[in-house]
C-alpha cells in the first residue's frame, strides 16, 4: 500500500475518534454551535472514505481505455468534499435559524468544551501531517482533505471561544449565531476547494515554478539542438504531461537526435518522477529563433 493510500486509510480512523469527541460535547452541552462543529466532522469522515478511494483509484496503472492513467479521480474526490461540504454549512444554517428562534441555555459547558478541545488537538496534528505528505506526493485527494481538516480546526477555535463566551455571559441567543458565522466560513471553503479541483479536471498547466523548472533543464540537456519551442503541459493529480517540439541540425541523423531526446528525457524524469513526456523533432527551417542556444519559448 502507497504512503498517501496509508495516510488516506489513517484519516478515515482519525475522523472517526474526532466525530466522537465532538458528538459528545455536543451531546453534554446541547450547543447550536457545537453540533455544527460535528457535523462538519461527519463531512470529515465521508472526505476521508473520498479521498482513499480516489489515491486507491488513481494509483490503478494505465489500461487500454485509460491509456493516460486514472490520476483525475482525486480531483473527482475533491469535488465530492466541496459539495459535502456545502450541504454541511446549508444544515447548520438551518439549526442556526431554529435556534434563534428558540434559543436555550447551555448544559454542562465546562465538559462539552473540554471534549472538544481534545478532538480540536487530534485534528491539528493530523492536517500538518496530511498537508506535509499531501504536498510531497502532489496529492490532490490529500491535500483536500488537509484544507478541509484546517478549516476545522479554524472553525472548533472559534466555537471553543463561542460557547465560553455563552458560557460566560450566559446569553444563549450567541451561540446560534456563532454557528451561523462557522456555516458562511465553511461556505467559502468548500466553493475555494471546489474551484481548484475543477482546474485540475480542465487540464490547466503547471504551477509558474515547476514551469520554470522544467524549462531550465531541458535547456541544461539540449546539447547538439537548436531550440526547443512550443512548450505545453498539464498536470493531473501526481501525473504531470510534457510536450515540445525540439528543433535539430539538419545534418543530423535520426540516431543523433533519438539521444538527445533520451539525455532530455532521463534528466527530467530524475527531477519529475511522475512526468510524460512527447517529443517532436523538427528540421532546421522549423526553428523560431534560429542561431540561439537552446532556449524554450
Amino acid at each position: 500500500m502507497s504512503i498517501p493510500m496509508k495516510l488516506a486509510a489513517v484519516s478515515i480512523a482519525v475522523g472517526c475518534l474526532v466525530l466522537a469527541l465532538k458528538y459528545v460535547a455536543y451531546y453534554v452541552t446541547g450547543s447550536v454551535a457545537l453540533y455544527s462543529d460535528a457535523l462538519e466532522s461527519v463531512i470529515n469522515v465521508a472526505t476521508a472514505i473520498a479521498a482513499f478511494v480516489a489515491v486507491q483509484v488513481s494509483a490503478t496503472p494505465p489500461d487500454a481505455n485509460h491509456p493516460y492513467g486514472h490520476h483525475k479521480a482525486e480531483y473527482l474526490s475533491a469535488i465530492v468534499e466541496g459539495v459535502l461540504i456545502l450541504v454541511a454549512a446549508i444544515s447548520i444554517l438551518y439549526a442556526s435559524y431554529r435556534g434563534i428562534l428558540h434559543p436555550k441555555p447551555l448544559d454542562a459547558p465546562f465538559t462539552g468544551l473540554l471534549f472538544n478541545a481534545g478532538a480540536t488537538g487530534l485534528n491539528a496534528v493530523w492536517y500538518f501531517v496530511l498537508r506535509k505528505y499531501g504536498r510531497k506526493h502532489r496529492s490532490p485527494a490529500l491535500t483536500a482533505d488537509a484544507q478541509h481538516l484546517w478549516t476545522d480546526v479554524i472553525t472548533s477555535i472559534g466555537v471553543l471561544a463561542g460557547v465560553a463566551l455563552v458560557w460566560a455571559t450566559d446569553i444563549p441567543v450567541l451561540d446560534p449565531l456563532i454557528a451561523a458565522v462557522i456555516a458562511l466560513n465553511i461556505l467559502w471553503t468548500g466553493w475555494k476547494l471546489m474551484r481548484s479541483s475543477v482546474g485540475g479536471l480542465m487540464d490547466e498547466v503547471v504551477p509558474d515554478n515547476m514551469l520554470a523548472k522544467i524549462t531550465e533543464i531541458i535547456s541544461a540537456n539540449a546539447d547538439g539542438a537548436l531550440e526547443a519551442h512550443d512548450l505545453r503541459t498539464r498536470h493531473a493529480g501526481r501525473a504531470i504531461f510534457l510536450d515540445f517540439h525540439l528543433v535539430v541540425p539538419g545534418e543530423m541523423t535520426v540516431s543523433e537526435s533519438h539521444r538527445v531526446c533520451d539525455r532530455i528525457e532521463a534528466a527530467l524524469r530524475k527531477e519529475i518522477p511522475d512526468i510524460t513526456i512527447s517529443i517532436h523533432v523538427e528540421p532546421e527551417e522549423k526553428a523560431k529563433h534560429p542561431g540561439g542556444v537552446p532556449v524554450v519559448r
